[in-house]
Order: structure tokens, then sequence, then C-alpha cells
């Protein structure tokens, strides 16, 4: 059994990775795509993205990233996955499932499983560049106007090379919108012969469970309900015999976050965007954070902001 926390564009960068991964619970995380569209990336960019780099490949608290890759062109597609893997990925992702328009109208992300025989081109090159121990996953979504490719998009990742699978249990039309088909999850695993793992709609232990029992799968990725809810993962690795996290625990990890966002970016709104984005996920699982999200949201200047959540701490 494994726990993955999911890629999301905007939401899950190096600091939420950071502080949900010392939270505890995660065994396994991939960054925001790298875009790639017709030329090699400067390392730079590798490393915007993946500042874990930095720490061989792994979060402050250990736990792996992999460097994630969006686009179509193969022979691109397949030299930058080289150039990450010699930075230092522990693996390289491919995205078939982003479901955003400009994405997609780029000709990247979900778009491309209505081209089976594209995907198969791109993992087979990039399994051919990037060395044998590195692993090439790929996430995909089932379809994108519909399920009608789904089998066959899940088979022509796997025949390519793919070394595992992540599908999303949802359409790109469908979007986030309940409910994750995981039904089909079990569909797409029995007709491959290498590891799946499941992803979508999962906020709760009895989702989790739910989940597993339905598509067979031992990996679960979680997105939104872990940066909703980040011990989540601590009690799934704890067989759900931990006690839920009480605000007054949640509530310091909030202020570290702030801060780490501050260093990140000289930008005054910056942090306070991602503190309130944060706090509006944190609602549905402590009505504290409601109350917090109150308190700040017309607020912008970074140190007033901190020292109301210093004063917080104490309540």
């Amino acid at each position: 059994m494994k726990l993955v926390l999911a890629p999301m564009e905007g939401l899950v960068d190096d600091v939420m990775r950071d502080v949900l991964t010392r939270v505890g619970g995660i065994d396994l995380c991939v960054t925001e795509f790298v875009r790639v569209t017709s030329v090699l990336l400067p390392t730079r960019t590798f490393m915007r993205l993946a500042p874990e780099l930095d720490n061989q490949g792994n979060t402050q608290a250990g736990v792996p990233v992999r460097v994630q890759l969006l686009g179509s062109d193969v022979s691109c597609l397949a030299e930058n996955g080289a150039k990450a893997a010699s930075l230092g990925a522990p693996g390289v992702d491919l995205n078939f499932g982003c479901p955003a328009p400009t994405v997609n109208r780029h000709r990247g992300g979900a778009v491309l499983l209505k081209e089976p025989e594209l995907l198969h081109q791109i993992v087979a090159a990039v399994r051919r560049a990037v060395p044998p121990e590195v692993p090439v996953t790929a996430k995909m979504r089932l379809g994108f106007e519909d399920k009608s490719l789904a089998l066959e998009c899940a088979q022509a990742i796997a025949g390519a090379g793919a070394d595992e699978l992540t599908v999303h249990g949802r359409t790109k039309v469908e979007g986030y919108k309940p409910p994750a088909h995981w039904d089909w999850i079990a569909r797409i695993r029995e007709s491959v012969d290498i590891p799946v793992t499941a992803n979508g709609e999962v906020w709760t232990m009895a989702d989790y469970r739910a989940i597993r029992e339905e598509s067979g799968c031992d990996t679960v990725m979680i997105g939104r309900g872990l940066v909703a809810c980040p011990d989540l993962a601590r009690r799934i690795a704890a067989g759900g015999s931990a006690e839920p996290m009480p605000w007054s625990e949640m509530m310091p990890w909030v202020l570290e976050f702030f801060r780490m966002c501050r260093q990140k970016s000289g930008e005054e709104r910056y942090p306070a965007a991602r503190l309130k984005q944060w706090l509006g996920l944190l609602k549905r699982t402590w009505p504290e954070a409601e109350q917090l999200f109150e308190v700040v949201r017309r607020e912008q200047e970074s140190e007033k902001i901190e020292n109301i959540l210093i004063a917080r701490q104490v309540k």
C-alpha cells in the first residue's frame, strides 16, 4: 500500500509538498507539470518547479518527488525526460490528464486521450531516453468527451513500457464533478499488466477504503482531499486508528506554510493569495479555518497577516 500526493497546478507546489509530507503519511509526490514545447528546457525551469532536485529529489521529510512533463512533441519530451533524470529526478511522469482548456488547446494533457497511438509513441520515446533504473510513469483520465477509448489508451501506455499508470476516474468533460468512476479504474487495472494507482474524489477515510475496494488498487493518489485534510494521509498510514488532528495542531502548519510562501516570493500579494486558497479548502475539515479566512480575507499586507496567525497560535 502506498499513498501518493497528486500534482495539482497552482495548488500543490514545492511549499505545499514540503508541509504535507512533514505532516506525514505520504509515500510519493509528483510535481506540477513542466510544460514542454519544442526545446530542451534550461536547468532553471526544472529547479523552479522541482527545487527538491537540490535535495536528491526528496522533500525535507525524505519523500521522493517525481518530475511531471506535459506536451505532445515526442522527441522533445524524450529529451527533457532524459534531462530531468540527469538532474536527479526519482522518476519521470507524463501528464495525459490535465483538463485545463488552455493546455488542451495547445495539444497537451487530456486532449491526447483522443490519440492512443501518440500516447504510445510518447511513452516509448521517453522510456528509451530515460535510464532504466528511473521509473517512467503516466497519469490519464478516462477520456476526453467520453470513456470509449479508456482501455485502448491505458493499453497503449502500458504497452509502450510505462512502469506505472495513475488513473483519475473522470473524463476531461467531467472535470472534478462528483462522482469519480472507480469501477472504470478497476476495468483499466484488469486490462494492463503494470501497477495502477487509483485517483479521484477521496476526501475521507471512508472514501479511501471505498476506492481501494472498488478499484482493486493497492496505491491511491489524493490531491484536494489531502490539501483539505493534511492529516488524512497520516491516519490512512495508521490504518485509521489515529485520532483526527485538532485545529490547535494544524494552526502551526498554517503559519509555517505562510512563512515559506513569503520566503519563496517577494511579491506582497502572493503569500496572502496562497494562504486564502488553502484556508478555502481547510474549512471543509475545520470550522476554525473558515473563521480565520474571514479575518484575513481583506488583508494583503504580509506582516499584518503573519501577526494575525501568530496571535492565533495561543488561542
